[in-house]
């Protein structure tokens, strides 16, 4: 029940104005594809997003197909037609390849799962027309038989009618991943499918995919039902006629090779693949319809992947947006640390415990204290005759001043890394990032605390220096040389974390005015515009280090994101990209 097609039109192919012609495939097209094809190769879709594991795979087929089929069968719509054997194990592809050709020209997979390279079989006079330059060209060519599935065999026989060439591909539903893959990828190179099945096996889901996709991209499809027995010929032929019809393949020719005896060359009687040999034959010599052929499948690859482009942008928009997300929200974590650490800096916290303790021994308390409020306007010459200098009590607050910072920065550190990390396990692109950063992102590193310690004892230098540089026309000064460089720096820091006093209770009184004390002492020196000016110096000086350190921390989550090598522009270059060549494709269909 061989169905015969039409020579001049073996696939009920569209003709006449609005059908894809060869002249529609000129420079404007061969440009718009080559800049489609850079497009998708910038987008990346890293981040583990719902839906992302299948455009993925979408998109790395997109690529190969540009690469293995679109943009070489523009540059070479002469080329001869490329039929491409595929279908289910055991079909008796390989079989059905060498009774075409006379001889065995490709090694059927006798013991499966078989991994072998594909098998080109082409007129001699066509061999310019498959070298590495041309289709497939990620595939190394060879001249002999071998299991690697990397290169391509080719095979000159002159049994092949020049202007076709035929490709004996692995099995689509094969058991070894790799033989699946490069057979979808040389079907997707194919100009023709000549589709070979089974009675046992055409009902097969695996093969019905392949054939359901080459509908929706115009591809041209025959299919051969093999080795089928006399009294089945009927019911599974009809069935599977009924069956290619309702799938859109209605137009695709349908062979029926009858069961009969493989010859020791493993090949079929001639008769039982005469008339697959026969239509092959004329549509080789019909260059008119071998080129219809060609364009139409090409035509049907180029608006296919225009459609499916429109989706990788969405996707790699989402990426770029969750990126954002992810980075945003590891922002905030820290810049809430970096709040916190400098609210306590400035609202008194750091005037508690051991710092408050050793101003108090370094100032006194005393009388001094309590009649700070009502005499402030005789203070600074009482001041004098109080603090002594008192270089062991200055030391003692510069290293209880140290270590207050360093557990303020500490603390708030630790805080912003578990919002951080919070934050991410909370999207589903999050876990993935922190998977690959490891188990301490929770936590602030390791090199934090040295850091810390370092950062802080830079800044208590950079404090000494202010109040040296400002008291270098009063260093012979009385009030210089009671104080010292060290005491008036440790005033100066106790300015500084009380900048807006936000002490309570009982520590006002104490705290606080001992925060009032270290002013009033400084002004004794430098007086008043000078004071506000060293404070605010040392205090934004302090904010810059804490901002530098919780940077470092934080570089730790955008680092990850930075990682993903995400373009913001990349979705809106494809979709550009995408409508470039739909533009050249109807221009084309116009001007035929």
């Amino acid at each position: 029940m061989t169905t015969v097609p039409d020579p001049a039109n073996p696939f009920n192919l569209a003709t006449g104005a609005g059908a894809p012609t060869a002249g529609s495939y000129g420079t404007v097209m061969l440009t718009a594809l080559v800049r489609l094809h850079h497009a998708l190769q910038t987008v990346r879709l890293p981040l583990d997003l719902p839906g992302t594991a299948e455009l993925r795979s979408g998109l790395t087929e997109m690529v190969d197909q540009l690469e293995d089929y679109v943009i070489p069968r523009v540059t070479t719509l002469e080329a001869p037609l490329l039929t491409v054997v595929g279908g289910s194990t055991g079909a008796g592809k390989s079989t059905l390849v060498n009774s075409l050709v006379g001889r065995r020209v490709t090694e059927p997979g006798l013991l499966r799962p078989t991994t072998r390279s594909p098998v080109l079989v082409h007129h001699p006079e066509d061999a310019s027309w498959f070298g590495a330059d041309r289709l497939l060209p990620d595939l190394e060519r060879v001249d002999h038989m071998t299991t690697d599935p990397a290169a391509l065999q080719l095979v000159a026989d002159p049994a092949v009618p020049r202007g076709l060439a035929v490709l004996d591909a692995p099995d689509v539903d094969s058991v070894v991943e790799e033989n699946r893959e490069l057979a979808a990828q040389l079907l997707a190179a194919g100009d023709l499918w000549l589709f070979v099945t089974s009675a046992a096996r055409y009902a097969d889901q695996v093969p019905w995919e392949f054939l359901r996709q080459a509908a929706e991209r115009s591809t041209a499809v025959a299919v051969v039902l093999d080795r089928t027995p006399e009294d089945a010929v009927q019911t599974v032929a009809t069935h599977l006629a009924r069956m290619l019809a309702s799938r859109g393949l209605k137009d695709s020719p349908l062979f029926i090779v009858h069961e009969g005896p493989v010859s020791e060359d493993g090949l079929l009687p001639a008769d039982h693949v005469a008339d697959i040999k026969t239509w092959l034959e004329s549509l080789a010599g019909d260059t008119a319809a071998r080129q219809q052929v060609v364009v139409q499948t090409l035509d049907g690859a180029v608006r296919t992947l225009t459609r499916r482009t429109y989706p990788i942008a969405d996707a790699a928009a989402e990426q770029v947006a969750a990126a954002v997300r992810l980075r945003e929200d590891a922002t905030s974590a820290y810049d809430e640390g970096v709040r916190g650490v400098l609210a306590g800096i400035a609202d008194g916290t750091l005037l508690r415990g051991e710092v408050l303790a050793r101003w108090q021994e370094f100032v006194g308390t005393g009388e001094l204290l309590k009649g700070l409020e009502s005499r402030v306007g005789r203070i600074r010459d009482r001041l004098m005759n109080t603090v002594k200098g008192k270089p062991a009590q200055a030391e003692r607050i510069t290293v209880a001043v140290e270590s207050g910072l360093e557990m303020l920065i500490l603390e708030h550190a630790e805080a912003a890394a578990e919002r951080a990390e919070a934050s991410w396990r909370q999207l589903a692109s999050g876990l993935g990032l922190l998977a690959d950063g490891g188990s301490e992102l929770g936590r602030a590193s390791r090199e934090l605390r040295r850091n810390a310690e370092r950062s802080v004892r830079e800044w208590q230098q950079d404090v000494l220096d202010m109040v040296r540089t400002q008291g270098q026309d009063k260093r012979t000064t009385a009030r210089f040389l009671a104080f010292g460089v060290n005491g008036l720096s440790v005033a100066l820091m106790v300015v500084v974390f009380s900048y807006s006093y936000g002490l309570t209770g009982a520590e006002v009184g104490i705290a606080g005015g001992s925060a009032v004390l270290g002013q009033k002492l400084l002004e004794a020196v430098f007086g008043d515009q000078a004071v506000r000016s060293l404070a605010e110096r040392a205090r934004k000086a302090l904010e810059v280090r804490v901002r530098e350190l919780f940077a470092a921390e934080l570089a730790r989550y955008t680092a990850l994101v930075d990682s993903l090598d995400l373009d913001a522009d990349a979705p809106e270059q494809l979709r550009r990209a995408s409508r470039r060549v739909e533009d050249a494709r109807y221009a084309g269909q116009r001007g035929s």
